[in-house]
C-alpha cells in the first residue's frame, strides 16, 4: 500500500448527532473543486476505505471530508472518534468528474442540487472564483430531514453575503419546520415548482446546468424529471445538462 499516505486530524467537528467533517493534515496532490479522494483506517488488520467529497477549496492545505455516522458502518463511527493529531490514512490523489471544467461553457445558470453530505463537493467549488466568474446565476438547494441537519451555516452565510445578486441557497427540510426553506424534498420541490419560485429561476435547457450529489434515489428522479423537460445527462461526447459523480 505504497501508495497511501498518513495524514493526521488537524480537526473533528460534530454538526449534529451524526454528521461530522473532518480536517485532514496531509500532502494530497493538486485537486479540482469537486472532486473527491479516498480515506481509510486500518481495523483488525485490514484497512478499510471510502470515497469522501473534498469540502475545502483546492488552494487550501490538507482535505477536510464531511460524512454521516452509518450505524452499523465499519468506518464512520471509527471516524467519529479520531481526535486531533490520530492517524489517518489517505490516498494519492484526488479524482472525479463533478467540476465545473465539464460544464459547457454556453451556460448562464448553475444548479447544486445536494441531499445530506452530498454537499461537500459543491462547497469545495464555491469556495474557489471560477463559478463567480462564469455563472450569472448559481442557486445551492440542500436537502435535509431536519433543519440541525444543515452543515456549514456560516459558510453558507458567508458566500450568501458575498455574493448576493449571484447565489440563492433554497432548503428543503423534510421535517416540518415552519419558516425555513421548503418543507419537503427536493424531488417536490422541483416537481411542484416551488423550488424555481424559491430561487427566482427557471431550469431550461439551453441556458442551464444541474450538478446532482447526494441519495441515489434523489439523483435518479430529479434526472428523470428534468428528462421530461428535455434535459439529459452530460457526457464529454454528448453534451448535455445534468451531471452527477459515480464514486467507485
Amino acid at each position: 500500500m505504497a501508495d497511501w499516505q498518513e495524514g493526521r486530524v488537524a480537526r473533528q467537528r460534530a454538526w449534529n448527532a451524526t454528521h461530522y467533517s473532518l480536517e485532514i493534515d496531509c500532502d494530497l496532490e493538486p485537486f479540482t473543486a469537486g472532486q473527491f479522494v479516498r480515506v481509510g483506517l486500518d481495523i483488525e488488520g485490514e484497512r478499510v476505505i471510502r470515497p469522501y467529497s473534498c469540502v475545502n477549496a483546492p488552494h487550501q492545505r490538507g482535505v477536510e471530508i464531511l460524512y454521516n455516522v452509518v450505524p452499523e458502518g465499519p468506518l464512520t463511527n471509527r471516524l467519529a472518534q479520531l481526535r486531533e493529531g490520530d492517524r489517518v490514512w489517505v490516498g494519492p490523489s484526488a479524482t472525479g468528474f463533478l467540476t465545473l471544467s465539464q460544464v459547457p461553457q454556453n451556460v448562464r445558470d448553475l444548479w447544486l442540487l445536494a441531499t445530506g453530505t452530498g454537499i461537500g463537493p459543491f462547497l469545495s467549488i464555491l469556495q474557489t472564483e471560477e463559478p463567480w466568474q462564469r455563472f450569472e446565476r448559481i442557486v445551492l438547494a440542500y436537502g435535509v430531514r431536519e433543519t440541525v441537519n444543515l452543515t456549514y451555516p456560516h459558510l453558507l452565510e458567508e458566500l450568501q453575503q458575498q455574493h448576493p445578486d449571484t447565489l440563492r441557497i433554497v432548503p428543503c427540510i423534510t421535517s416540518r419546520d415552519p419558516g425555513v426553506g421548503y418543507f419537503g424534498r427536493i424531488t417536490e420541490a422541483l416537481r411542484d415548482g416551488q423550488l424555481e419560485v424559491l430561487a427566482e429561476q427557471e431550469i431550461n435547457r439551453e441556458h442551464s446546468h444541474v450538478m446532482l450529489c447526494g441519495h441515489q434515489g434523489m439523483i435518479k428522479e430529479v434526472t428523470e424529471q428534468l428528462g421530461d423537460r428535455g434535459l439529459k445527462r452530460h457526457l464529454r461526447h454528448d453534451p448535455g445538462q445534468i451531471s452527477s459523480e459515480k464514486y467507485h
